[in-house]
C-alpha cells in the first residue's frame, strides 16, 4: 500500500506530520481490536486534519459478521480486499470529502490479490505474501472470517517479487502467508514450490517461512524442503495446546503426539534447527491437567522460544459459546506458561555456546553492539569495535561465546562473505 502511495507521487512521512495515515488492522484477540480503537481515536484528536485510511482484519471481520463499522473513527475504510485500490480511494475523498466505506463480504472468488513491492525502507529481510486466507476454522480464530477461504499468488508473480527485491539488494526473503502451509491448495501448487523458486533466485541468500500450520507439513514435505539449501532451519510451527482434548475441541487437525513427531523429524533433517511456536492457555473447558500436558511439550519440544496467550473470547466463533475460564485463572496460567518459556528459550540460547554462525547484520548504525540474526533466527550482538561504522546487510562468520536472557553474543572471526 505504502508503494502505491509513492508511485503515485506521495512521499513517507512520520506520524506527526503526516497528511494521511494508513492503519492496518489485527484482529486476532480482543486487545487487537482495543489497540486499534483506542489509536484511531488519538489520531483524530490530535490531528483532525489528517486523512485516517483503516484497511484489515477488523472492518473485514465485521462486515463478514453482519456488524456494524460505522463507529470506527476513519474517512476511508476497506477491509482485507481492494488494497490495490487504496489511491483511487483516496483520490475520491479529496475530490468529495465524504466517507467511503469499501467492504465486501468474500465471494465464492478465490483470486489472490497481487501488490508488487519494491525497496521501501532500509530493513535488511522483505517478506513476500504468497498466501491469504484460511479453510481450517479452528473454534476459537475470527481470521477465516476476516480473511476469507485459502487464495495462493501465482508462482510467477512470486518469482517476479523475489527479482525485485534481490535486484534491490536484499539478501534474505521471508515467504508469509495467513496458512502458509496451505499454499497452492487451490492451484495445484505446493509449499515446496514456493520454496524452491525462491531459493533459485540470484542474490538471494536466505529463504525463511513466516508462521505455519501442521496441515500438509508431512515427513515428504519436510524432507523436500530441507533439499532446499537456502532454506533457514527455523519454523515458527504453532502449537496451541499440548493436550489432545483441548486441541479437538480447537478443532485442531493434529494430536501432540503427531506434532511432537514433526518436531523430532525437523531437528533431524535441519542442521541446529529452532523450533518456535504459540500456546494459547485458559481455552474454555482447559483442564488443570490439560494445561500441564502444555507445559510438558515445551520441555519436550525444546523450543526456541515460545509466544504465550491468553484465549480471547471472540463473537462469531465456536469456542465463544462455551463455559469460559475466568481472567484470573488464564492470567496466571499465562505467567506459569511464561516461566517455561523463558527456561526454554535459555536451554536453547545456551546450546548455540561454542557453534559458528553466518550472521545477516541488520542495523545501520551501532555505537554499542553490531546486531543481526543467525540463519536459525536467533538475535545476535556483537561488540562494536570493528573498522566499519556499519554492518547492514552483511554477512559475516561469527562464533557465539555468550548469550543473555534475549540474545547471543559474539565475536566475528574472518572476513566479510559478501
Amino acid at each position: 500500500m505504502s508503494q502505491l502511495m509513492l508511485d503515485n507521487g506521495l512521499a513517507l512521512s512520520n506520524c506527526k506530520t503526516a497528511d494521511v495515515h494508513i492503519i492496518n488492522s489485527c484482529t486476532v484477540t480482543g486487545y487487537s481490536d482495543k489497540k486499534v480503537r483506542q489509536f484511531l481515536s488519538k489520531l483524530r484528536r490530535e490531528q483532525p486534519q489528517s486523512v485516517i485510511i483503516l484497511t484489515g482484519c477488523i472492518p473485514q471481520s465485521r462486515v463478514q459478521t453482519d456488524e456494524s463499522v460505522d463507529d470506527l473513527c476513519a474517512d476511508i475504510i476497506i477491509g482485507t480486499q481492494k488494497r490495490s485500490e487504496i489511491f483511487n480511494l483516496l483520490t475520491q475523498y479529496l475530490a468529495d470529502k465524504k466517507r467511503i466505506t469499501a467492504v465486501e463480504k468474500y465471494s465464492a472468488s478465490r483470486d489472490f490479490e497481487t501488490m508488487m513491492c519494491k525497496k521501501i525502507s532500509k530493513k535488511t529481510r522483505a517478506n513476500i505474501k504468497i498466501e491469504d486466507g484460511c479453510d481450517n476454522f479452528c473454534s476459537y480464530c475470527i481470521i477465516p472470517y476476516a480473511r476469507g477461504r485459502v487464495r495462493s499468488r501465482p508462482l510467477d508473480d512470486i518469482a517476479h517479487q523475489a527479482r525485485i527485491f534481490a535486484d534491490a539488494g536484499f539478501k534474505e526473503i521471508v515467504l508469509t502467508g495467513i496458512n502458509l502451509s496451505a499454499y497452492g491448495s487451490d492451484i495445484g501448487k505446493t509449499l515446496c514450490d514456493a520454496v524452491h523458486i525462491c531459493c533459485q533466485t540470484q542474490g538471494i541468500e536466505r529463504v525463511r517461512l513466516g508462521s505455519i500450520e501442521t496441515e500438509r507439513l508431512g515427513f515428504d514435505t519436510i524432507e523436500a524442503l530441507s533439499r532446499e539449501k537456502k532454506l533457514c532451519p527455523h519454523f515458527h510451527l504453532s502449537l496451541q495446546s499440548g493436550s489432545d482434548n483441548v486441541l479437538m475441541a480447537m478443532n485442531r487437525k493434529y494430536t501432540a503426539e503427531q506434532y511432537l513427531a514433526l518436531c523430532k523429524k525437523m531437528k533431524e533433517l535441519f542442521e541446529n534447527c529452532a523450533i518456535t511456536t504459540d500456546i494459547i492457555v485458559g481455552f474454555p473447558g482447559e483442564t488443570q491437567s490439560d494445561f500441564e500436558k502444555s507445559l510438558e511439550m515445551i520441555e519436550k519440544v525444546g523450543f526456541a522460544d515460545v509466544h504465550v496467550f491468553p484465549y480471547s473470547q471472540r463473537a462469531g466463533t465456536k469456542a465463544a459459546k462455551l463455559p469460559q475460564i475466568s481472567d484470573f485463572e488464564k492470567t496466571q496460567r499465562a505467567k506459569i506458561a511464561e516461566e517455561k518459556a523463558k527456561l526454554s528459550r535459555e536451554s536453547f540460547l545456551k546450546s548455540q555456546i561454542g557453534t559458528v554462525h553466518k550472521v545477516l547484520f541488520e542495523h545501520e548504525n551501532c555505537t554499542e553492539f553490531h546486531t543481526g540474526y543467525t540463519e536459525n533466527y536467533c538475535r545476535v550482538n556483537v561488540h562494536a569495535n570493528l573498522r566499519e561504522k556499519s554492518l547492514q546487510n552483511k554477512c559475516f562468520c561469527v562464533k557465539i561465546k555468550e548469550y543473555d536472557d534475549f540474545c547471543l553474543i559474539g565475536e566475528i572471526i574472518d572476513e566479510k562473505i559478501n
